[in-house]
């Protein structure tokens, strides 16, 4: 029998109530130690131990700077128990100045670049120290600003934050994923922020309006424009989240188009990957050559050239700006660890008010803690004074005591301290000189605690002394803005037809669905070169920014920009490759023109209409229905209508049967099987049955060309009259020897 499990002691909870527990405690861990900076200090854990650590390690700015991998020993060894790779890298972060808009930490070595943020060296070999902006977080660790915690095994204390005097958070921004949270601040400009906070410590109930009267919006470290409007920027400032909408921004230089900055993390060779892809698939004919000229001195600097001096380069750069990330959405979220330990989402007059709020705060503890100084210095004055000035009792009382101190303290009313201090000096500090010296201390301090008690008890004194560090450290750190702040309206993509040269072409179809496009009209389609067993079927002129379209023998038509096509130097490719028709369909002609331009569309059956191109426009592979055909049957090579102008509709059957008619009388349509075109007993669709071969649509006074093999026979216009009927009548057969018809070609076409 197996032995029960003891369970006396343990306690027992249900697994809802552990599991609801342990996921609370590590969600919270992730938000409030890990992923969400602090207001104050406007840092994340691992960046704060980073700082601390180099502090420790007297890595200050004008300090000679240290292996990475030493800050990085400590930090993990110290402060922050986790992995050294994340750790290095949350300080690379804060070193590369195309990150941070004010970088704290000063890198030797490779740190990375803006095509490649991660192509940093190893830690053992960069060295780092801290850049002089740190001092802003730093200066006053050591004056009891701020709360102290053990680190995570209680051998020593950390900063819970740093006493920062400036918002840093607003300055440098973060972004961070928690668990059901997420922060992403935007960087800002430091001299805009510091006019903001003096601005709304003088008026506390100041608007987001009047706060962007200082703060015009966020600024990268990259530079480039911020053409969100401004009311959309407004509103992010006051709610705490929206989207930020960053562009490039260029020049025009000796004909080439200059792009000088990128938007906020996005790496010059990604963009340059973009637009080389969209060279290669032919979707940008409008450039001529690309490349990058970037170097020290200009960091980003990429060179577009277009092809002619007569592309609109505003035009040119919409399209780009629309197609690849020259242009970029920056989200804002500003979810943040507040003062009372809490993560918020706050506005920006709340985030600077919580942060004034802390930093009057520390002001405050710093003064204490300077007049506690100045009070027990004082104090230990008044101690060495009281000896100064009866120094011979005060010797016999040491030289004969066995315990000089309880009797110093009696006899002249001392404090401990004050007896301590006295029996610590110097036989050299006996000197009359000396007293002077405790005087003259005695005066600055007594002015010293009187101007700290002052500022202790008066807000205003509180206030302007915070407003002039402020504006000092401003001073100090201060720069201009980066990111220029313009309304602009969205970028638009071309359509892909405005990208293309405007040239004649002939599109040419063969038998076996491979199609070419060949430069110019004057071309012999019969002449070109087939694959063996394949012979031509239809050819079409227009330009090549037209769309070519085809049909095929169930009616379904596809479409595609005439210029990407292959020439007609070679044999073309199979339009199966491009396309997805259904099983079993072939290719039974083709189309080209400008969107208004109509063809007549027909089936073997008899039946057709007149359709317009841009109704057969057709992005989708699988292309789109258009002619009803009946089961068995298929379409015929569409013939072009002549735009303005009286025309006539021929139509041949398979055994030589020729219709003239007038073009009216065939109905415009979008879709369907259309109207009878020419009079053909009810088909069964087998080997032998008349059927429709081809028609042609004759401009007034044209002629006509029927096709049989390689012969070609010409009917005059006058001589139409011998087959000229109503819509639907059998028509006259053609001559004899001319009855077995490839095709009809209108003179207008050749």
């Amino acid at each position: 029998m197996q032995n029960q499990l003891n369970l006396d002691g343990v306690e027992q909870i249900p697994l809802r109530e552990f599991t609801e527990k342990a996921y609370l405690d590590y969600s919270m861990y992730v938000i409030l130690d890990r992923a969400l900076p602090q207001i104050g200090d406007g840092l994340k854990p691992v960046q704060r131990r980073i700082i601390y650590a180099m502090s420790e390690l007297g890595l200050s700015a004008g300090q000679k700077p240290k292996k990475s991998a030493r800050t990085v020993g400590d930090v993990i060894g110290k402060y922050h128990p986790h992995g050294d790779s994340a750790c290095y890298e949350a300080m690379v972060l804060m070193a590369q100045d195309f990150s941070y808009r004010y970088a704290i930490i000063d890198g030797h070595g490779n740190w990375g670049s803006t095509d490649d943020p991660k192509s940093f060296a190893a830690m053992r070999y960069t060295e780092s120290r801290l850049m002089p902006y740190a001092r802003s977080l730093l200066a006053e660790l050591g004056d009891g600003t701020v709360d102290w915690a053990p680190n995570f095994d209680g051998t020593m204390e950390e900063p819970v934050v740093l006493p920062a005097r400036l918002p840093n958070l607003l300055l440098n921004g973060t972004t961070g994923i928690a668990v059901g949270l997420s922060t992403d601040i935007p960087p800002h400009n430091l001299r805009e922020v510091a006019s903001a906070v003096i601005h709304l410590i003088d008026n506390p109930k100041a608007t987001v309006a009047q706060l962007m009267k200082h703060i015009k919006g966020p600024d990268f470290p990259t530079g480039g424009e911020l053409i969100t409007p401004r009311n959309e920027i407004k509103q992010i400032y006051l709610k705490g989240h929206g989207t930020l909408r960053l562009r490039a921004s260029y020049k025009k230089e000796n004909g080439d188009i200059v792009i000088t900055a990128l938007p906020y993390q996005i790496p010059g060779s990604k963009v340059l990957e973009q637009i080389a892809m969209q060279m290669r698939n032919k979707k940008l004919p409008l450039v001529e050559d690309l490349r990058d000229e970037s170097d020290h001195e200009e960091p980003i600097r990429l060179v577009i050239t277009p092809k002619s001096a007569k592309v609109d380069v505003d035009e040119l750069m919409s399209h780009l700006f629309s197609t690849t990330s020259l242009e970029r959405t920056c989200r804002v979220n500003m979810n943040i660890v507040a003062l009372d330990g809490r993560p918020k989402n706050f506005s920006l007059v709340a985030l600077l008010s919580e942060w004034i709020i802390f930093r009057k705060d520390t002001v405050k503890r710093r003064l204490r803690h300077r007049l506690q100084i100045v009070t027990d210095r004082l104090h230990i004055l008044d101690g060495l004074l009281v000896a100064y000035l009866d120094i011979d009792k005060v010797i016999a009382i040491i030289r004969t005591q066995d315990e000089p101190k309880p009797a110093l303290m009696k006899r002249f009313k001392l404090s401990d301290i004050q007896a301590e201090a006295i029996l610590n000096l110097r036989l050299r500090n006996l000197a009359k000189l000396e007293e002077m010296k405790i005087r003259g201390e005695q005066e600055e301090l007594n002015e010293e605690r009187d101007g700290l008690d002052k500022t202790l008890k008066s807000a205003s004194r509180l206030k302007t002394m915070i407003k002039n560090e402020i504006i000092e450290d401003a001073e100090a750190y201060g720069d201009e803005r980066r990111t220029t702040l313009v309304e602009r309206e969205a970028a638009q993509a071309l359509d892909e037809t405005q990208l293309v040269a405007n040239e004649p072409v002939t599109v040419v179809l063969s038998q076996r669905g491979w199609a070419r496009a060949a430069k110019g009209h004057e071309i012999d389609p019969l002449a070109l070169s087939y694959k063996s067993g394949d012979s031509f079927l239809a050819a079409a002129q227009g330009r090549s920014n037209q769309l070519a379209m085809f049909i095929d023998s169930t009616g379904r038509v596809y479409s595609v920009i005439a210029h990407t096509l292959p020439s007609a130097r070679g044999q073309g490719e199979p339009l199966s490759g491009r396309f997805k028709p259904p099983d079993g369909a072939e290719f039974c002609g083709t189309m080209i023109g400008d969107p208004d331009s109509q063809v007549l569309l027909a089936s073997d059956a008899g039946y057709g209409f007149i359709a317009t191109l841009s109704d057969l426009i057709s992005r989708n592979k699988a292309g789109k229905s258009i002619l009803r055909v009946p089961p068995g049957g298929r379409a015929v090579v569409p013939a072009p209508v002549p735009a303005d102008c009286e025309c006539l509709i021929a139509a041949v059957t398979s055994i030589g049967k020729l219709l003239v008619f007038e073009a009216e009388e065939l109905p415009e349509l979008t879709k369907g099987k259309g109207n009878k075109i020419i009079g053909i007993p009810s088909r069964k669709y087998k080997e032998g049955e008349e059927k429709l071969v081809a028609v042609a649509v004759i401009a007034e006074e044209g002629n006509l060309q029927v096709l049989s093999g390689t012969r070609r026979m010409t009917i005059k216009w006058d001589d139409l009259d011998d087959y000229y009927y109503e819509r639907g009548r059998r028509g006259n057969l053609l001559p004899q020897g001319w009855r077995k018809v490839e095709g009809l070609v209108a003179e207008q076409d050749r």
